[in-house]
């Protein structure tokens, strides 16, 4: 599966059981990368999406997404899928942001390898910049 999240300078990714924040343009960036692929998400992520083509909603994606797939992640922990993840998406804010909830499997650590990196203007920050990492 292909993991995909959006994070702050600190890697957090809610707080107080609320996404830290939106932004059109950058739901408009993943629906476009994900283009022809499943976008496996949790019901809690349906209020970006909407009905978008290609969406498969459950409680349980990260248990039902395959191989290739893609999977946004917004509240809930990672770590335990980690065996199954083949490439990891970031987006990242550039700010910090109050968090209680991270994201859990660390691109730090020697068993990732960032191959790309750009920012772009989103609709409500000024840059966000999408990292691609794969196993190393």
């Amino acid at each position: 599966m292909i993991l995909m999240a959006t994070i702050d300078d600190r890697y957090g990714l809610l707080f107080q059981n609320r996404r830290q924040s939106r932004d059109r343009v950058l739901t408009e960036q993943i629906l476009s990368r994900t283009a022809g692929s499943l976008l496996w998400i949790a019901p809690y992520s349906v209020a970006l999406f909407g009905q978008a083509p290609r969406l498969r909603v459950s409680h349980r994606f990260l248990d039902e997404a395959g191989p290739g797939e893609y999977c946004f992640v917004e509240n809930c922990s990672v770590a335990p899928y980690a065996d199954r993840v083949e490439q990891i998406i970031l987006y990242r804010w550039n700010r910090r942001y109050p968090g209680d909830l991270f994201f859990d499997i660390d691109v730090t650590d020697g068993r990732w390898r960032l191959v790309s990196s750009r920012s772009f203007a989103g609709s409500s920050h000024e840059a966000i910049t999408e990292e691609v990492y794969l196993r190393a």
